[in-house]
């Protein structure tokens, strides 16, 4: 009921009309807001169990990998390597430093598994112990294990089938000859059968000598007493392992210009791996930093140790491919990468 007030003014509302509702607006704010909040906490609830089912049933993480290596916490890195393969693996007798081509992927791997260039200790190896991953320790003169092996180690389903691991490859070369100067020329293994022909003991090389029927192969534990051996009283008259190898005599100035690099032609391809035994978990560890190395184009630490190391070889070696101047192809391991972990 309206009444008008007697002064004219605005109408009175009477006592006993109806008021508007005080709350309606502003429950009409808060219900919204509640959904929302009810709709955010049910989203965390789902990321948190997609998290768990990840961790539990996914790929694992860099970090597990890691501590399933048994690598968190441990002071130094033990690579078995070679000592006396010019541009390849080669230790100073003087300064005790190791450089070349295997040394610098050594050290990428091992940077990215944890370890600093100080961290990381080489140990040479022979090549009949790089399966069994037993080096030597220039220290004490022991024999230990190492935890892995970069040492020209050619990637075959054979050594495979006797219990190495090996990574992705790491680069590719093949199989080549070398001779004195003078030597006729050698197309292919075949054309030694008759010759003193030495290589590396436990090696590829070893089988394609036996498949080309050469009578008289030997074998060394050290390439550079093969390619020694060519000039002491000629006790060997052809050396023949991959050709990345060979390609450190030639450009060495103890051989430069005293030796011939023969093409011989083979197909197969010398895919150099990382051992790394029984520990799957470093294996693809190791994959992982191959891939990256691989995959990431502002990466270019394999290409710099290619070019610092093996490169320079090919001048003196125009006859025959070093070794093949890009990274092999790494697929990605199956492993969890937040980007945060990165």
């Amino acid at each position: 009921m309206r009444s008008d007030p007697p002064d004219g003014g605005p109408p009175a509302i009477s006592p006993t009309a109806p008021r508007p509702a005080a709350g309606r607006r502003s429950r009409g704010r808060i219900v919204p807001r509640v959904r929302l909040v009810v709709a955010l906490a049910l989203l965390a609830v789902a990321v948190v169990i997609a998290g768990v089912i990840v961790a539990v049933t996914g790929p694992p993480s860099e970090n597990d990998l890691l501590r399933q290596a048994g690598l968190i916490d441990k002071r130094q890195l033990l690579v078995g390597v070679k000592e006396d393969q010019p541009g390849v693996a080669l230790l100073n007798p003087q300064t005790g430093v190791f450089t070349g081509f295997d040394i610098d992927i050594a050290y990428m791997i091992a940077s990215d598994l944890g370890f600093r260039p100080t961290e990381v200790r080489f140990l040479p190896i022979e090549s009949e112990d790089r399966l069994r991953m037993r080096a030597r320790d220039l220290r004490t003169r022991e024999t230990v294990t190492v935890d892995l092996v970069i040492a020209s180690y050619s990637i075959t389903p054979a050594r495979e089938a006797e219990g190495a691991r090996f990574s992705a490859p790491y680069l590719r070369t093949e199989q080549s000859v070398l001779t004195p100067l003078g030597h006729k020329p050698v197309r292919a293994l075949s054309d030694l059968k008759d010759e003193r022909v030495c290589t590396l003991s436990t090696s590829t090389s070893a089988a394609a000598m036996q498949r080309a029927g050469i009578r008289d192969g030997r074998q060394e534990n050290e390439i550079s007493e093969c390619v020694q051996g060519l000039f002491d009283s000629r006790e060997y008259q052809a050396v023949t392992t991959d050709a990345a190898i060979l390609a450190g005599f030639m450009h060495d100035p103890r051989y430069r210009g005293r030796l011939i690099h023969h093409d011989i032609g083979l197909d197969a391809d010398e895919d150099w791996g990382v051992n790394v035994g029984p520990n799957e978990a470093l294996r693809k560890l190791v994959n992982l930093s191959l891939y990256r190395s691989w995959h990431d184009p502002g990466d270019r630490r394999w290409e710099d140790a290619f070019d610092r190391h093996l490169r320079p070889l090919q001048v003196d070696s125009p006859s025959q491919d070093v070794a093949i101047d890009n990274q092999p192809e790494v697929h990605r391991p199956a492993v969890r990468e937040w980007p945060w972990q990165r």
